[in-house]
């Protein structure tokens, strides 16, 4: 489609320096396409060669270019009498309030903002063209002494010249601020949407989560039954499946009561009180040393540590904590876990030590990740989903978790809960 800036170039030309081939061919179909004879430089040096031999009616020149940049270009066009009177556009980001005061220096007459629209180009050839004979009314000669940022600068441009790159910069960030606010309503939406599934998935997650508990339990009580009351009647090939059977179902069993705590962590109102961490440690403890009898785990819980917090859902942080610390610590000669509390600028800090297993530090950014995991199943038994629902809940207490740690030199995971 043809544009409606249509010019009677005759045997003028424009002039373009661009040293991208990729936009440099861009910006020649789209002048070829408009019937705009043109001229394409791909550096400063010969786009100024190329004016001498013969003067363009506009100049467009990218800044960033080897050798002569474009604003040297276009401080070269303005100080030669016969070519001062060529309207530049300089192409350029804009990311620099710099680039505006390097612009007026030069002498620019617009800019125009990468990427660009084509038809917006045109127009503002268009209008450059249209009023050529209007600057030869500015006051030219007139130095004009500005301050930005500490710094003093003499912009010598012609008032009409000021006044076009101003309004083209002013443009620009209108333009700019509209593309931000069109990505600020998208990403409204798109978080709308992200929390809306979300939502979704949790309950579905706590809807299989709950409706397989039940079935499962039927699993595994008639196999436990077979194992207790009938392992006589069966051979050893036999008892290895059930045995497989009883170990598979655990794990289901496991992995469905991890994800009823993670979906409710994420729906769960916080029904805050005084709470003694300690004591739920205790009884924490007390239960692994009841699941794991040949554990010879020393264990150090201080004495009265208090916390405002939900008291249903800081026993799931610390059953994770305390059972993650139990169990990667299970395969060393001695191993200790302690439970303590210390100050970090001001602010209470509780934490969780082990000297067991350990995990790499730089792959810490996926601790907390659902159903990530560190080390391999044959290592150790998890499901990946307790640090996941430990840091929920953290957060939802406005509070933030963090770990510590070499491989084979133990772990420390670190909370806080700032309503204490």
């Amino acid at each position: 489609m043809k544009s409606s800036y249509q010019l009677n170039m005759g045997d003028d030309y424009i002039l373009a320096a661009e040293d991208s081939p990729v936009q440099a061919k861009r910006l020649k179909y789209l002048l070829d396409s408009n019937q705009i004879e043109n001229k394409i430089q791909s550096n400063g040096l010969d786009a100024y060669q190329t004016a001498l031999e013969k003067k363009p009616i506009l100049i467009i020149s990218d800044i960033v270019m080897p050798g002569m940049d474009g604003y040297e270009l276009c401080t070269k066009i303005k100080a030669n009498p016969g070519l001062r009177d060529i309207p530049v556009i300089l192409l350029t980001s804009l990311r620099d309030p710099l680039d505006i005061i390097k612009g007026l220096q030069a002498g620019a007459d617009n800019f125009i903002t990468k990427p660009y629209e084509d038809q917006y180009l045109l127009s503002r050839i268009h209008y450059l063209l249209a009023n050529r004979e209007m600057r030869r009314y500015g006051a030219g000669d007139m130095v004009i002494e500005i301050k930005f940022q500490g710094d003093t600068y003499q912009i010598n441009s012609d008032k009409k010249q000021i006044l076009d790159l101003l309004l083209s910069v002013y443009e620009a960030a209108v333009h700019r601020n509209d593309e931000l606010l069109v990505a600020q309503q998208q990403l409204q939406v798109l978080n709308e949407d992200l929390q809306s599934a979300n939502q979704e998935l949790e309950a579905f997650a706590y809807t299989v989560s709950h409706d397989l508990r039940s079935p499962l339990a039927g699993i595994v009580g008639f196999a436990q039954i077979l194992q207790d009351d009938f392992a006589q009647n069966l051979d050893p090939e036999a008892k290895t499946h059930l045995g497989w059977i009883l170990k598979s179902a655990n794990k289901m069993a496991n992995l469905i009561q991890d994800l009823l705590h993670f979906s409710q962590s994420g729906r769960a109102a916080i029904e805050a009180e005084w709470i003694d961490l300690s004591a739920i440690a205790t009884e924490v403890v007390a239960d692994l040393k009841v699941r794991y009898p040949d554990s010879k785990v020393t264990m150090s819980i201080e004495p009265g540590l208090k916390a405002l917090a939900d008291p249903q859902l800081m026993q799931v942080v610390m059953n994770n904590l305390l059972g993650n610390a139990w169990k990667y610590s299970s395969k060393v000669e001695k191993p200790e876990i302690s439970f303590g509390q210390m100050q970090s600028y001001g602010e209470k800090v509780f934490f969780v030590k082990d000297n067991g297993a350990g995990f790499d530090l730089a792959k810490a950014d996926k601790l907390f990740s659902p159903f990530t995991r560190l080390h391999t199943t044959k290592e150790f038994d998890g499901t990946g989903v307790g640090l996941s629902t430990v840091k929920r809940i953290v957060e939802k207490h406005g509070g933030m978790i963090w770990a510590e740690s070499e491989i084979e030199k133990g772990a420390a995971f670190y909370f806080t809960l700032t309503k204490t």
